[in-house]
């Protein structure tokens, strides 16, 4: 079970990452290893699928772009109002989206 802190920083980052925009479970939580020294993508998964609903949940994608067919039609239509770019599969074009959460632990939110 993720601590409160580590709750609040993985959905503060969510928060930043602009319309348009992906990150991946894995940047998530490689950034908050850097200043938290714990967390890996399933930590992050878990806290997106437990508390993500008040943030914008769809701009978190696995490593190939894809998310959990559950969650595919209403990611869909953010992505096309966003403007995000999507492959021919629907899938997004992370290295035409990819925003990299910030390293640097006085970056990222409460620190």
């Amino acid at each position: 079970m993720a601590s409160e802190e580590y709750v609040e920083r993985v959905l503060a980052l969510v928060e930043q990452i602009p319309p348009g925009r992906v990150s991946t479970y894995g940047l998530i939580a490689e950034a908050l290893r850097h200043s938290l020294g714990s967390g890996g993508p399933r930590q992050v998964g878990a806290v997106m699928a437990l508390h993500g609903g008040g943030v914008p949940w769809w701009r978190v994608v696995r490593a190939d772009g894809t998310l959990p067919d559950s969650h595919g039609p209403e990611a869909r239509q953010a992505y096309l109002g966003e403007g995000t770019p999507l492959r021919r599969s629907g899938a997004v074009d992370i290295e035409a989206a990819v925003w990299l959460p910030p390293l640097d632990p006085a970056t990222v939110p409460g620190t």
